[in-house]
């Protein structure tokens, strides 16, 4: 038993390397570093314009982004700082300017709290052709619905919110409930009764909606 222990630690012993090898080591890492700092200095000679030319394009654009990203901030809160103003001083022209200077949700929104201030149906026309967005679009349509709905048939009226009629639309169960209320005004009871049912049968529409639905039918 021992003699084959013995034997198996024997195996796990490495040979010691002799002067000759390690000087050959030796002499070896230093040809090879010899070796690959001529080729990194031959590389750099032959591209080094490339890579100034690269470094500085990275610099150039770190300092844009850096810059574009300051002015972008800046401007945002100036933007904030007359929007606020504006409104603190009910000043609807501002607001008006404001949109017009503006784009995207801000523009749409300052748009609408012009009009909430002084009642410019002309303002909500612009916001139904030229609004950013489509919850702003469908509010302003929604409110002219409102406003001109005495002059219009319950047929005409749902020609002119047929693009809400669809789930995308923000104001999709509102403008079905503004719908089936101007068909029972005119005692068409089974067109609205129709209407409400869609309203009432969707578990998605909210309970305010459903709850005014139920009640009308």
């Amino acid at each position: 038993m021992t003699s084959i222990l013995e034997r198996n630690k024997n195996k796990n012993i490495k040979p010691q390397k002799t002067r000759e090898e390690y000087a050959e080591d030796a002499l070896y890492r230093e040809v090879w570093e010899d070796v690959n700092n001529e080729k990194t200095q031959q590389f750099l000679k032959k591209y080094w314009r490339y890579i100034v030319a690269v470094v500085l394009v990275i610099m150039i654009a770190m300092c844009g982004i850096q810059i574009g990203t300051r002015m972008y901030h800046a401007s945002k809160i100036a933007v904030a700082h007359v929007h606020e103003t504006a409104l603190a001083n009910m000043d609807a022209n501002a607001l008006a300017n404001l949109s017009k200077n503006s784009k995207g949700a801000t523009a749409d929104l300052a748009m609408f709290q012009s009009y909430l201030i002084d009642r410019d149906e002309k303002k909500l026309e612009d916001l139904e052709k030229n609004a950013h967005t489509r919850d702003f679009k469908d509010l302003a349509k929604l409110h002219l619905a409102s406003i001109r709905g005495d002059k219009m048939s319950a047929v005409e009226l749902e020609q002119y919110l047929s693009d809400m009629n669809t789930k995308q639309s923000p104001f999709f169960y509102t403008s079905r409930l503004l719908i089936a209320e101007k068909y029972l005004s005119e005692g068409n009871k089974d067109k609205a009764t129709q209407i409400l049912e869609i309203i009432i049968n969707d578990k998605d529409a909210p309970s305010s909606v459903s709850a005014t639905a139920q009640m009308l039918r």
